[in-house]
């Protein structure tokens, strides 16, 4: 296996310390309001309950709307009529001055009135109706025993911003029409306003296009390697057939535009261009470079090279006949047209893309770039449409009129801005809900890194560094999910949430309402609305984590135990078992001078929030002895410096979690001292695979003993018979026993291509 250039990672640690408690709020908004003022008393909803409307056809459309959404789960008929005397009123007053999608809501004790200046005001007005009622009324049946009432308040809302968005990418994996609809739903209840949805890239083609057939018979078909590393799949063999994958036709494309309309969200597509065409070069080889042959990849591709020929006017007009299906099947004001990861390998060798250059002009393949950038927008903007792309797109100068989607870091959309262009904030580090949002030891498959529900909320969409004038050209924030290691539905709902959760409040309320400990009492009752929903989503902010370090001075292990929640009820055991409502209350640091398994988990009022968090201790004959690293770890992946490998600690699953050093392009070689001759039968140590992040198992381990630190005597080997193509996310333990040996020094030396390691030694029986 051929490895890349491996990238630059951080690790870091976080404790984070819970706030005071706080008395819960009633309502429970999400997101929270611009203005909001309790008022005395109760409404409570009751069967013959009319919703009356006003302002015409909007007004009457809205008030279907609201009845649509309250009667499933109580079972009311809920009338409906034309007037102001309703038991609810539905007002539409354009002749007001609204911001834009504003709205008012007033529940007072026996009436409900609604009022804005757009249906679209009032269909975020209906949302937050809706959770001012129990958690039940998102429920598809009727609830038995519920009362529908409502606090009464006082509520002037509206967006801060106006780009409010949420990706989800069906290339990677297909997700069917059912699903696509239930993600629709979702982001309404969070008044999110744009679907961005990915629907080409390198693994399949899900769009039909009348006039190349092929884009979705070849382009939207793979070899099935599900059973495989997403990364280490091999390409589609001859005589192999393409069976995993599936596309939307142009009816369903309609279908999903005029249900998101019907919610008031914009879906903005994704057409991948100039890179990521795997699936559409594997259809129609001759817009290539090269001319093929090519096939639809099954998995990871890195670099990319496969790109579409820009010196070929041939490709311009398979690309504009593309995009005028495309647009006759999405109104959006935006056509996205991807724009990230070009590699130019293909054009500096190409006679037709060198051709255009010199032609053109050009002073290089990033101008290239850019040109080509230029002529789609050129295309989009005279059938009244605008481009939107990642902010590659600002390699070689950034197209006229082009909008830019920020996802490597603030620094795309802060150019942006300051070029005076608009800007979607997305940025990796904040916005991408495919990363990991707890220990990868207890989360599904994703990618490597760390994404907390607390970091989302912490998202500020406006760099600061800009101007008032530059902040007003950023435009909003989105979510992201990629879905490399999403095959259904459930994993992408639990992945998004509660995550989408955060960005609502981020990118709908002022930046001054925003409240850490607030939003998580509030988020307790947005999760009981999931349950009713059956929406699947994650608990992860409910997670104890644990942060181990060797105390030098007392030989013990120190174990912090912190959470993400405000002021958390954490129990803990340390002998194995569960813990319970009986189980010790921690309030402050352990000491552990003996090997223990300690478990921990959040209470709340009783109950058991959230999983169990777990950590082993390993205290042993190696804990806190001095190393010695014949071969340097690297210094990117120090973990916690020269005791790491022997501070009794077990590494987690996530390889930043501080327990975990790193080797890369080395052997691994280290001496531990014992300090004195010591009768010894086992030795052992750990490593980790995470093919994805290019992290491997060694070849294999040797293990062998000294008294005088000079001459070693085998002491026994450990093999890897796992090709590293197959190893996934994985920590393998190393063993080895033998007769009793009198030894004060342990060798422990690691064959083969490692990036990062974690070693420990098992206890070492007298």
């Amino acid at each position: 296996m051929q490895l890349p250039s491996l990238p630059v990672m951080v690790s870091v640690v976080l404790l984070l310390t819970a706030c005071g408690p706080q008395k819960e709020r009633i309502p429970a908004l999400i997101p929270i309001p611009a203005e909001m003022k309790t008022l005395p008393g109760h409404f409570t909803l009751k069967p013959d309950a009319r919703i009356a409307w006003t302002g015409g056809v909007g007004a009457a459309v809205s008030a279907e709307t609201l009845v649509s959404e309250l009667r499933p789960s109580t079972g009311f008929e809920l009338s409906t009529t034309e007037g102001t005397d309703g038991d609810i009123t539905v007002i539409l007053d354009p002749a007001s001055e609204w911001k834009s999608e504003e709205y008012r809501l007033t529940v007072k004790r026996k009436s409900v009135t609604l009022t804005a200046g757009t249906s679209e005001g009032l269909f975020r007005g209906i949302q937050t109706v809706r959770q001012m009622l129990p958690p039940a009324v998102f429920g598809k049946e009727t609830a038995a025993d519920i009362k529908w009432t409502m606090p009464c308040i006082s509520v002037t809302d509206y967006p801060r911003f106006a780009w409010r968005g949420m990706h989800l990418d069906v290339s990677r994996h297909f997700l069917d029409m059912e699903f696509v609809k239930k993600y629709i739903d979702i982001l309404a209840m969070h008044k999110i306003n744009v679907f961005h949805w990915h629907l080409v890239d390198d693994q399949g083609w899900r769009i039909e296009i009348k006039k190349y057939p092929k884009l979705t018979e070849i382009g939207a078909w793979r070899v099935d390697r599900e059973d495989k590393p997403w990364n280490s799949r091999e390409p589609q063999k001859n005589g192999e057939e393409a069976t995993y994958g599936g596309f939307y036709t142009q009816d369903d494309i309609r279908e999903v535009v005029a249900y998101a309309a019907g919610k008031y969200i914009t879906v903005v597509p994704e057409i991948e261009m100039p890179a990521h065409v795997g699936s559409a070069l594997a259809a129609y080889p001759e817009y290539s470079c090269t001319g093929g042959p090519f096939t639809v990849p099954p998995g990871g591709v890195w670099p990319i090279t496969d790109i579409y020929c820009a010196g070929k006017d041939e490709t311009f007009a398979f690309l504009e006949d593309i995009l005028a299906e495309v647009m006759d099947l999405f109104p959006s004001e935006y056509i996205h047209i991807g724009g990230d990861e070009a590699d130019k390998t293909e054009w500096k060798q190409c006679p037709d893309c060198q051709a255009r250059i010199k032609k053109e002009g050009l002073k290089d393949e990033h101008e290239l770039q850019s040109y080509f950038i230029k002529r789609i927008e050129r295309f989009l903007n005279s059938k009244g449409r605008k481009l939107i792309g990642w902010d590659e797109i600002l390699q070689g100068g950034l197209a006229p009129e082009a909008t830019v989607m920020s996802w490597q870091g603030f620094e795309g959309g802060i150019a942006a801005a300051r070029s005076g262009h608009k800007a979607v904030m997305t940025p990796v580090s904040h916005c991408y809900f495919n990363i990991y949002q707890g220990d990868p030891a207890t989360e599904p498959e994703s990618f490597r890194g760390l994404l907390t529900l607390k970091k989302v909320y912490s998202f500020e969409p406006v760099p600061p560094e800009l101007n008032a004038g530059e902040a007003e050209l950023i435009i909003g924030a989105q979510g992201c999910l990629w879905t490399e290691y999403i095959t259904d539905g459930a994993t992408a709902e639990y992945m998004i949430l509660p995550r989408l959760t955060a960005l609502s409040e981020v990118t709908w309320s002022p930046a001054e309402k925003r409240n850490w400990e607030d939003f998580n009492i509030r988020l307790l009752k947005m999760m009981d609305r999931f349950d009713a929903a059956g929406i699947n989503y994650s608990r992860g902010s409910f997670h104890v984590d644990m942060s181990a370090s060797y105390d030098d001075s007392s030989g013990s292990i120190v174990l912090e135990l912190t959470s993400e929640q405000p002021s958390p009820e954490i129990r803990y055991s340390t002998d194995g078992t569960d813990p319970s409502t009986d189980s010790p209350l921690y309030d402050k640091p352990l000491k552990m001078t003996e090997k223990a398994t300690v478990k921990a988990a959040i209470f709340r009022e009783g109950k058991m929030t959230g999983r169990i968090s777990a950590k082993s201790i390993n205290i042993n004959k190696a804990t806190g002895m001095k190393v010695q690293y014949n071969i340097p770890f690297s210094d990117r992946y120090r973990g916690h410096g020269d005791r790491t490998l022997v501070n009794g600690i077990n590494g987690s699953g996530d390889f930043n979690d501080g327990h975990w050093q790193g080797f890369e392009g080395t052997d691994m070689d280290v001496v531990v001292d014992l300090g004195q001759l010591t009768r010894i039968t086992s030795v052992s140590s750990s490593f980790m695979a995470a093919v994805g992040s290019w992290i491997f198992l060694p070849r294999g381990v040797e293990y062998s003993s000294s008294a005088d630190g000079s001459n070693f005597t085998p002491l026994g080997t450990a093999t890897t018979l796992t090709d590293p193509a197959d190893q996934g996310n994985t920590t393998e333990t190393y063993f080895s026993s033998f007769p009793a040996v009198e030894a004060r020094y342990i060798r422990v030396f690691a064959h083969g291509q490692i990036r990062l390691i974690k070693m420990y030694l098992k206890h070492l029986f007298l």
